[in-house]
């Protein structure tokens, strides 16, 4: 696969919560969690379940920063 993202984290699915019209994907990516919200039809789509390997692509113009 070829995509312009620079930030890809590559991991396995842990966990794949459906809501009414978006779905959260927890993705281990080296003993750290990241959490994308992506549509059910995407995760019916890749066919997502937890212990899949997957990759959390990041692209994005802003980073923001709270403390």
């Amino acid at each position: 696969m070829k995509i312009s993202a620079r930030n890809v984290l590559s991991g396995k699915v842990v966990e794949v919560i459906a809501g009414t019209v978006t779905s959260h994907v927890r993705i281990d990516v080296g003993g750290t969690i990241i959490t994308a919200a992506i549509t059910n039809e995407a995760v019916e789509d890749l066919a997502l379940k937890a212990g899949d390997e997957a990759c959390a692509i990041i692209k994005s113009s802003d980073v923001m920063v709270g403390k």
